[in-house]
């Protein structure tokens, strides 16, 4: 076998024996490694439900979902009305859509998020996925992976999705609830914290003690069942619950 058949072979071993969020994500970061490409996404939207698994820098992805971009990314926008996998970005490409969708890649494009390949997932009543593998390499030859590599790639998001569905969907119904549990404001302390905000600085900005700005990340890490901070705000990002 050459090495991206290795490459996909390697990750249907793997991803048979992930059992949460952290170890999906280590699966997806090796493949999308040694395919060539820095990152990976699989976002998926099921009416209010969002559930994110992805290595794109935590600043970007709580920017993402506080200003509502899921509903302005243009490749969320493409991979909702078709069926194969496309390519998208890259410097021999003009910039597509208005000019807020512009703008929105030109932001993505300083988190390292220049191009990519995406392949979209579609489900029944206006559920859909999306499993992408992206870059910050200006130079990737997008057309050429596409060309050489249409059906691994895509095995590889359907593959994902179909396990993430069948091991992790129990665990984000279970946790579900906890968006009505975190108080307003245990989600504004995170959601500053995962701007990269001191408590000190969460404090001045939300208008309380620091002792309080701590009771209610510490509330909020508990609730989360989460062992550190840090760890709760991944998990809050992750199931998109500071939104």
């Amino acid at each position: 076998m050459n090495l991206v058949e290795d490459s996909f072979q390697e990750f249907v071993d793997a991803i048979e024996t992930a059992g949460d969020a952290d170890a999906f994500e280590r699966v997806a970061v090796r493949l999308a490694q040694k395919l060539g490409f820095q990152q990976f996404a699989y976002l998926r939207l099921t009416g209010d439900h969002t559930v994110l698994i992805s290595s794109y820098p935590h600043p970007w992805t709580s920017r993402y979902f506080h200003l509502g971009y899921q509903h302005l990314d243009p490749v969320v926008l493409r991979a909702r009305g078709e069926r194969d996998l496309f390519s998208w970005g890259g410097a021999s490409r003009a910039p597509a859509g208005n000019r807020a969708q512009r703008q929105f890649f030109d932001e993505a494009t300083t988190f390292g998020i220049r191009s990519g390949i995406t392949v979209p997932i579609r489900g029944g009543f206006g559920r859909m996925a999306a499993f992408t593998l992206a870059t910050s390499d200006p130079e990737i030859d997008l057309h050429r992976r596409v060309d050489e590599w249409k059906d691994i790639i895509q095995q590889v998001g359907l593959y994902f999705h179909v396990h993430v569905a069948a091991r992790l969907d129990a665990a984000f119904g279970a946790h579900r609830p906890a968006h009505d549990e975190l108080t307003q404001r245990e989600r504004q302390c995170l959601a500053w914290t995962a701007q990269g905000k001191t408590v000190a600085d969460i404090a001045v900005l939300v208008a309380i003690a620091p002792r309080t700005v701590v009771f209610h990340l510490e509330n909020a890490r508990r609730k989360l069942g989460a062992a550190s901070i840090a760890q709760c705000v991944a998990i809050a990002l992750r199931r998109a619950l500071l939104v």
